[in-house]
């Protein structure tokens, strides 16, 4: 009877465990997405058939799947798992499962100790699991969020693999969410007979737990129409998570033309309106990283030499706002977005290189000059290379009025620097070293 007991709770146990629960895979097999470090022939799965797990720290954004892998990957590789959560896990609550895996170790069973969000763990941890991990007495598998770079220590670090993972795509989760419609009992005896699946994919962002947890809360509020079935609307989905739903499409025209009015009212100064475009897509759900990534490119392209503080500020925003995440990260995505429209602008640089690579595509092969050439041997230097070059720091004002074009290539002016902003320092520097390239005119208004 007691068997028959235990079956029961088991069973009841198992029907209030969240959707997201019940649908975390078991086997590497049943994992939907990270192909590239899952999939045939890819690191992970190359090392769970050869049943030998190197320790490793799996680095993403929520509900990208590193508790799930962590746990498929001890089972797959048929190795015992103890789990930690640094946010409760002290200094003692480590220390025994350090000793158990000692232990077990004694008898020829190696255990799999993961300990999520270890970037939490402090340096006396950190430094505890160091030691485990060069013994050999554990295989480490970490799960966080932020940069380990920044996060980990670096000696624990050097003796990890590190794998980054991805945020899911659109189809990987209408995957993850037909598959739960059709296998989850509790989902089937709701009788849902039509799900707005866009509008759960844009809650979501890409975290699975999120998708199926908002689909499990919108199918429970979903009332039953005439013939007892639910439609899960996206006023349903909006309801059901307090959020609105944004109509901006990421794959569409809408995400298209949102970045491009970003960017032209960042290149046009004006901060206000791109504010507007810029809070659009944060609340579409838009990946923070791309936002940062153009204006990575716009501080360059657009800003460039008038301001060069603008591409330090811009991979500074980048990197923060990958070690941050949101929501915070909206913080230094706004700072970046209107120091860069209210900085002075100039894309001389863009036009530089554009005019560089023509004069390139367009000469054929190019020959270095002998005084350029590199003289590493003795018998290069009989050949002329490097004779009579002129070493600048050598003269007067560390300048000399040398030949650095290659021989096919005409003397020419291909950068014009603007006078606007630090760029006009550059302009004069260049008209006083180079006066005979006529570099007398700014660029055209238009550049």
């Amino acid at each position: 009877m007691a068997g028959l007991f235990d079956e029961f709770d088991k069973e009841q146990t198992r029907r209030f465990r969240p959707l997201a629960e019940r649908m975390r895979p078991t086997t590497l097999n049943q994992v939907v997405g990270q192909a590239h470090i899952i999939g045939n022939g890819a690191p992970l799965a190359t090392f769970v058939a050869s049943g030998s797990l190197p320790s490793m720290i799996l680095w993403g954004p929520p509900g990208t799947g590193k508790t799930t892998l962590a746990r498929c990957l001890a089972a797959d590789a048929g190795l015992r798992l103890a789990q930690l959560s640094a946010v409760d896990s002290g200094v003692r609550e480590l220390r025994e499962v350090l000793q158990t895996a000692q232990h077990r170790l004694k008898s020829g069973e190696r255990t799999v100790v993961f300990v999520d969000e270890i970037h939490r763990f402090n340096k006396g941890q950190q430094d505890a699991l160091l030691h485990a991990v060069e013994r050999a007495d554990i295989i480490l598998i970490g799960a966080t969020t932020e940069n380990p770079s920044f996060e980990i220590n670096s000696a624990l670090l050097s003796r990890c693999r590190v794998y980054h993972l991805q945020s899911l795509t659109k189809a990987e989760l209408t995957t993850l969410i037909n598959r739960a419609l059709e296998t989850d009992e509790q989902l089937r005896e709701m009788n849902i007979e039509q799900v707005d699946i866009e509008s759960l994919l844009q809650l979501s962002g890409g975290d699975a737990r999120s998708a199926l947890t908002s689909l499990e809360v919108a199918a429970q509020l979903a009332q039953p129409n005439a013939s007892g079935g639910r439609i899960l609307s996206r006023e349903v989905f909006q309801s059901a998570v307090q959020q609105r739903i944004a109509r901006y499409d990421k794959g569409a025209d809408a995400h298209y033309d949102t970045i491009s009015a970003f960017i032209k009212s960042v290149r046009g100064s004006d901060p206000d309106a791109a504010l507007i475009y810029l809070a659009m897509m944060i609340d579409a759900g838009e990946d923070p990283r791309f936002i940062a990534r153009r204006l990575v490119i716009l501080a360059s392209e657009d800003v460039g030499n008038a301001d060069p503080q603008a591409m330090s500020l811009a991979i500074d925003t980048f990197q923060a706002v990958e070690r941050i995440g949101m929501p915070e990260g909206r913080i230094p995505l706004a700072q970046l977005t209107t120091y860069l429209a209210l900085a002075p602008k100039s894309n001389a640089s863009y036009q530089a290189i554009d005019k560089a690579l023509a004069v390139v595509r367009s000469a054929g092969e190019l020959t270095i000059p002998l005084h350029l050439r590199n003289a590493a041997t003795g018998l290069m230097k009989a050949e002329g290379y490097g004779k009579d070059y002129q070493y600048p720091h050598a003269s007067d004002g560390q300048f000399v009025d040398e030949q650095y074009f290659p021989t096919e290539v005409p003397e020419q002016s291909l950068y014009t620097p603007t006078s606007t902003g630090k760029e006009a320092a550059l302009l004069d520097r260049i008209r006083k070293l180079w006066p005979r390239r006529a570099v007398n005119d700014e660029p055209d208004a238009d550049q």
